[in-house]
Formats: structure tokens, sequence, C-alpha cells
């Protein structure tokens, strides 16, 4: 049961030699959760009636952690007779009922308890789930624009994309530092060649090696998979993840160009009304309110 908050935490330091056991590691890691949602969990907690399914899942929709920890409760406790996976947390808890589902989710640990002696891996960790939240926006606004009837996995699987990141900052701070460091120092360098030679892995097949140790919903594991070429749902979110990493600080990236131009090929839009899509997806309070406007 989920209700031990704030266990004593080891970091690891050092890399593990290949991907299996990563894999291992992390199979079985606590997934701590934003301290926002913990005690919003605690205020749905006490006045569960007037909750359902659908707001839950709305109010976790920005939460990367928590998703990912649902998703792999859902998929380790599905039913047999079921024939379909849960897809969303939404879903997820609608399967799982809402009494059932605060009795194994107590109260959770936070990552700002986990990190709170280092600032630096908080910082880290930060960026990474703002840049998820805002790539989930993205991929949501271009898979409605294609009419996309799985919008909403497409919403979750890139707030996922990079979910291996954010668990090495919170297991390993240290080498995701390390990583982040490489990248800093060595401008150009590809941030696969930095998880190799710090890692001895790449996060993406990390991720999907945990996706299918989870036994997680075959379409979310899909759609994150970046190797899988010119899929348009993997493009929504390829594009999305790509377009919020190189934004994350200015829309000057000298990469935002290729991205515009992809993103308006996979939407059929001409580079005005890719701007204006964007602009229009782009609400975030960590920017400025024209965004990109100023590249028009």
């Amino acid at each position: 049961m989920d209700h031990s908050p704030n266990l004593p935490f080891t970091p690891l330091t050092k890399p593990f030699l290949d991907l299996s056991r990563w894999t291992a590691y992390f199979r079985e890691a606590e997934i701590p959760v934003l301290a926002s949602t913990a005690e919003q969990l605690e205020l749905w907690r006490a006045n569960e009636d007037a909750v359902d399914a659908h707001s839950i899942g709305e109010g976790l929709a920005t939460d990367p952690l928590m998703t990912l920890k649902v998703l792999r409760f859902a998929s380790a406790h599905r039913s047999s007779r079921l024939l379909a996976d849960a897809e969303t947390v939404t879903a997820a808890l609608v399967l799982m009922g809402i009494t059932p589902f605060f009795a194994y989710f107590g109260p959770q640990p936070t990552v700002e308890e986990r990190l709170s002696a280092l600032p630096g891996a908080y910082g880290g960790l930060m960026r990474v789930m703002r840049r998820a939240d805002r790539a989930a926006r993205f991929a949501l606004g271009f898979a409605a624009h294609r009419l996309d009837p799985d919008a909403a996995i497409i919403h979750s699987a890139a707030l996922l994309h990079d979910f291996a990141e954010m668990l090495l900052w919170c297991h390993a701070p240290d080498l995701a530092q390390k990583v982040q460091w490489r990248l800093a120092s060595q401008p150009g360098t590809r941030s696969v060649t930095a998880q190799k030679e710090v890692l001895n892995i790449e996060l993406g097949d990390l991720e999907q090696s945990l996706m299918h140790a989870w036994r997680l919903p075959e379409l979310l594991a899909h759609c994150t998979d970046d190797k899988r070429g010119n899929d348009p749902q993997v493009q929504c979110v390829r594009l999305a993840v790509r377009l919020a990493r190189h934004t994350a600080d200015s829309w000057e990236n000298p990469a935002v160009p290729d991205d515009l131009r992809e993103i308006g090929e996979l939407l059929t839009l001409g580079p005005t009304h890719t701007l204006h899509l964007l602009r229009e997806l782009d609400i975030s309070d960590a920017r400025p309110a024209a965004g990109p406007s100023k590249m028009a």
C-alpha cells in the first residue's frame, strides 16, 4: 500500500552497466510527486463524495510523475476480463473506482521533500516537468487539430515522454547533473550521446523498457517511441516535445524554424496559421504572452 511518504532516500551515484540493470532498478523504484499534487489529494480525500474520475483526472494532468504512478498501478492491477487498457488517468480512475483509488494512494512522498537539500537537482527536475506540461499542451492541440480520436492519449504520451529523465533527477541527481553539464560544456553534443557517456544507456530506451516492464498501454509506448518514424501520432508527440525543449528558454532558438516547418507539414497549415495555433497553445505563465509572435 502506498501510505509511507518521504522514506529515507539514498541516491544512486554510479551508473549501471546496461539497460537491464537500469530497468530492474527503476521498475520497483518509488515515484515521488509534486507537493501540490500531494496536497490536492488530501483535499479530495477529505471530501471524496464531491469528486469524480474526470475532475481528479483533470487535476492530475499537469503532474507527469503522478500520472505515471496511476497508470503503472492500473496496469499492474488490470483485470483479465477487461478488453482494453486504461490509457489515461481518467480511464484508470473509472476502472479503479474513487474509493479504491484513495485507499491505495495514501499520503504521497514529494519531490520537494526528497530534493530539499539538493536545489540544483530540484531545479533540474522542475525544468523537465514544466517542459513536459508544455509539450503535452502542444501535442493535445496538434491532435485536436487533426481530429485524432486518441487526442487524450497523445496528451498523456507527451506528458510522459521524458519520464525517465524525471526519475533520474529523483533517484540519481548527481548523474542527471553530469548529463546536464556534459551538454552545457560541449555545445552541439546530442542528448543521447551525453546519456550514453554518463549512463551507459539512452534514456529513451530505458523509457520503452520500463513501459513494457510495467505493461503500460501499447498505444502509450507506441506514441512515446521516437524511433517509430513517420507515424502521425508519434509525430504529434515528438514534435511537441521537441518544440517545448527548443523554446524552454526562448523562441529565438535557431532550431525553432525547422520545428515550425515540420509542425505545419503535419497539420497541413501555412506558416502564419501554424504560428497562430502555437500562440494559442503556449499559454504558460512562465513566458511572455507574445510567445512565438516575434517570429511572425
